[in-house]
């Protein structure tokens, strides 16, 4: 078994790991690459300006992200065109299907790039330039599998002339159309031949060599060699759909309804976390990740140990179907707690109207686990991950709780991401973000940033002014950006995009949002108008840093239009992030609702396409 996710960066742990074992195959299945290129495949990566191609890197994972094989692909925006650079397995895993579903991965991505198409080398299956019989049949077993996806030679050209007399088995030049069947005219197809030439071998190619193999591109259109080798299934046509990889993994607090109150005027309902879902649940821009069960240790290290143990103790003793709203805050002396757990309650509460019941904790904690979930999501190769939680967690500061908030969802995940690189936190609740300010005000390594109402006019009101800017360690990590009480879709970017250039010098590895929809119009928390397509202007704002994201749902009642609003949120953060990758079918190409183009065209992959199926080099 094997899971296919692509890898867009070098920061992550579970990335670099992949790289690492990226090149190892690199080094054992082309023992004749220059190490220079291999050690230059993270910096493709991370600074496509410098290559000029955008690169991009799929890995075959197995168990303990064991990598069994990988593609690398470039995409050229300006020419339109992909390249595949390489396609490799490791060595003790041929005739495994590897091969097949990264190709089918490429393809994929090609769609979503809108592509003109797909180009790679293979070695020819021509006895004339291929004396070796052993080689000559392993070159005819690729090409027969790439012909079954419609991938083959381009025809009357000199692409596969030798760079020197003495060189042998010259590569084609291959062409996949990704089910278009369109293909370039001339002129497109000699700057795209060039750019290859150029980026890919311009160390070893003269410019007359180049000029030479460019010329001969005389086709008013590309033209493909006959077929070859008989197809016994014709892939399903491609649809440009979102590949599992790079869905937004979702995880949702399955123990949320639990946690129902039932009070008048309580608005921190079950039916947020529905309204949430009805407008992205059937989206085909997530994928549903089931919470795991994480130790409160992780809790613990963000909480005091001594609220901890009283939220959970305190709730396990309310009776079903009761609340207890604090009443008895014991400021004149905090150093002696009153003895009876409800009355107690003041002591770790900042308000009147959040109430403990006998259910809030397991919510509360099972919300916890969605957010390590989803970090471990993260962690794991997903761009983004949202924990879909109730109740919120964002006003829970280390010692109390309050604003309907228990547990610290999002701070106890940055914290845990913070193990492996910088977090900056992100709140764009209406409401200041205290919990996250307060747990994090000494620290140097998790950055607070919140967008909220001024705290003169707005809960929590005793913070979130602009002068708080952390301490000792922290002094300078920690940022509120207080609004007035009007608030429009413009003057609420203008505060997201001077947070955004906060967050820049501190170069975070790790973003967490905490996603408050309680900024729209006719919420009954708040007093902002933002609209649908403010809050995609918003996503696509965050999405453009192309930072390994988390998003953790904060508040947000007017549930009417609570759906609405997430849905184009995260509309707004994926397609930035994965700017110019556009789901929907291609130019020329059926769309066919219900297909898994993906799933059945493995059905396709014939068992004589050993893997690896190794891209030549002219080198």
């Amino acid at each position: 078994m094997f899971r296919i996710r692509g890898i867009f960066d070098d920061h992550r742990p579970s990335n670099q790991s992949a790289l690492a074992q990226v090149q190892a195959i690199l080094r054992g299945q082309f023992p004749g690459l220059r190490e220079a290129v291999i050690l230059e495949i993270p910096q493709r990566l991370r600074n496509p300006m410098k290559y000029r191609f955008r690169s991009s890197l799929f890995v075959a994972e197995g168990a303990r992200f064991q990598v069994k094989g990988f593609a690398f692909m470039a995409h050229d925006p300006e020419l339109n065109f992909c390249f595949l650079d390489y396609l490799a397995t490791a060595r003790h895993m041929l005739d495994r299907g590897i091969g097949g579903a990264l190709y089918e991965r490429v393809r994929q991505e090609a769609v979503l790039l809108r592509a003109v198409g797909l180009f790679f080398e293979c070695l020819p299956d021509d006895p004339a330039l291929c004396a070796d019989r052993t080689a000559l049949r392993q070159n005819a077993a690729r090409l027969r599998f790439y012909e079954r996806y419609g991938a083959r030679p381009i025809a009357n050209t000199a692409y596969e002339t030798p760079i020197t007399p003495q060189s042998s088995n010259p590569p084609y030049l291959v062409f996949d159309d990704l089910g278009q069947h369109l293909a370039p005219a001339r002129t497109q197809a000699r700057a795209i031949v060039r750019a290859i030439l150029q980026r890919e071998y311009g160390h070893v190619c003269s410019s007359q060599y180049i000029d030479k193999v460019v010329a001969s591109f005389q086709d008013p259109v590309i033209r493909l060699r006959e077929p070859r080798y008989p197809a016994k299934e014709t892939p399903l046509p491609l649809v440009a759909r979102i590949p599992d990889d790079l869905k937004i993994a979702l995880v949702v607090n399955d123990r949320h309804g639990i946690h129902d109150v039932r009070d008048r005027g309580y608005v921190e309902a079950p039916v947020r976390i529905s309204a949430i879902m009805k407008e992205i649940g059937g989206s085909d821009l997530f994928a549903a990740v089931p919470p795991k069960n994480y130790p409160v240790s992780h809790t613990r290290a963000v909480h005091d140990a001594d609220f901890v143990r009283y939220l959970k103790k305190v709730c396990e003793s309310i009776p079903d179907n009761n609340s207890v709203y604090p009443y008895v805050f014991p400021i004149r002396n905090v150093a002696r707690p009153p003895k009876e757990l409800a009355i107690r309650a003041g002591y770790y509460c900042i308000d009147t109207f959040t109430p403990l019941n006998r259910r809030a904790h397991a919510a509360a904690e099972r919300a916890v686990d969605c957010a390590l979930t989803a970090a471990d999501a993260v962690l794991q190769g997903r761009p983004i991950a949202y924990a879909l939680v109730r109740p919120p967690g964002h006003h829970a500061e280390r010692r109390c709780f309050g604003g309907f908030c228990y547990l610290n969802s999002a701070a106890i995940a940055a914290n845990y991401l913070s193990r492996f690189g910088k977090v900056a936190i992100l709140d764009i609740d209406y409401h200041h973000g205290n919990g996250q300010q307060d747990i994090f005000y000494e620290r140097a390594d998790v950055l607070t940033i919140s967008i909220h109402g001024h705290p003169r006019l707005a809960y929590p009101y005793f913070s979130g002014f602009d002068d708080e800017r952390g301490s000792g360690p922290g002094t300078g990590f920690n940022w509120n950006l207080p609004l007035p009480e009007e608030v429009d879709g413009p003057r609420y970017r203008e505060a997201l995009h001077r947070a955004v250039r906060l967050l820049a010098p501190f170069r975070p590895e790790f973003l967490v949002i905490a996603l408050g929809l309680d900024t729209a119009k006719g919420d009954p928390t708040g007093t902002w108008s933002l609209r649908a397509a403010d809050f995609e202007a918003n996503g696509a704002i965050l999405g453009g840093l192309r930072l390994p994201t988390l998003v953790v749902q904060e508040g947000g009642y007017n549930t009417r239009r609570l759906g609405v609003n997430a849905r184009r949120f995260f509309w707004g953060l994926w397609s930035a992030m994965h700017e110019g990758r556009v789901p929907g079918a291609p130019q020329g190409t059926p769309q066919s609702a219900g297909e898994n183009c993906t799933g059945q065209r493995r059905k396709a992959v014939p068992p004589v396409a050993r893997d690896p199926l190794q891209p030549p080099s002219k080198e």
